[in-house]
């Protein structure tokens, strides 16, 4: 199935699958919708455009007023959580519903940090990439196309974890390969549902991820915890290495 321009075929999977996309107005090559928002390139240290903001303070920032939280460490490592959730979901969407894959160059897609799943993500130009949306594809588009670069990024300026970060990634994938399976069950498309745990399972065997955490069909444990307890209110995620919340500086299990 060919790729069609607004990726029509995302929009029954809802919420996080979704991906924006616009076709450019004559004379305006940014869009109007668009028009202002800096590239997701921007994110991962490269250098500005004129007039625009950092987008990965800004994220940061969102997201720690809306958690209400003063450690930014913390804040950064949800806002990864989020973005390597909507990269996932939009990757394995396209793959289960077109077996292609657009191109998702983060030059090509741009990013709205303040807000919300599926409005903040946008794709400029929808191309497709050469041949089928296999496991290859998927983890050259997303693990060395954003998370590698996003995560080198959060390092050095928040200090987050290494391996906190994939265990975020694997999290984020396991969780879109998990609703997305479930989708696919309720409208009955049997093919679908063993496509996206064979991707899911490959791609949980990339060598960035592989350490991350333990899958069990459509259930996943991970190896480390996304510091979402020491939000004010909030407590441990469904797969989580702890099984309560600790009392102290989780060093080990967030490395």
């Amino acid at each position: 199935m060919d790729l069609d321009p607004d990726l029509a075929a995302l929009r029954p999977l809802g919420g996080f699958f979704v991906l924006r996309t616009l076709r450019p107005a004559a004379g305006d090559p940014a869009g109007v919708r668009i028009d202002g928002l800096p590239p997701l390139a921007t994110a991962y240290g490269t250098s500005l455009p004129d007039g625009h903001r950092d987008v990965l303070t800004s994220r940061v920032e969102t997201v720690a007023a809306r958690l209400r939280t003063d450690e930014f460490r913390v804040a950064a490592s949800i806002a990864h959580q989020g973005l390597a959730a909507r990269l996932w979901s939009a990757a394995l969407g396209c793959a289960a519903r077109y077996g292609r894959l657009p191109d998702l160059d983060a030059r090509l897609l741009r990013w709205d940090a303040g807000a919300a799943a599926p409005d903040d993500l946008w794709l400029t130009e929808v191309r497709a990439l050469p041949g089928s949306a296999g496991p290859d594809r998927l983890a050259e588009a997303v693990v060395h196309g954003h998370l590698q670069p996003l995560a080198e990024t959060l390092r050095a300026r928040y200090g987050v974890a290494v391996g906190l970060l994939w265990g975020n990634a694997a999290s984020a994938l396991a969780g879109a390969a998990r609703e997305l399976e479930r989708w696919a069950r309720a409208d009955g498309r049997t093919e679908d549902v063993d496509r996206v745990r064979a991707l899911g399972d490959a791609l949980l065997a990339h060598p960035s991820l592989r350490s991350a955490g333990v899958r069990t069909g459509p259930g996943f444990r991970r190896r480390s915890c996304c510091l979402y307890y020491r939000v004010p209110g909030g407590g441990i995620c469904g797969d989580c290495c702890f099984t309560q919340p600790p009392r102290s500086s989780p060093s080990a299990a967030s490395g």
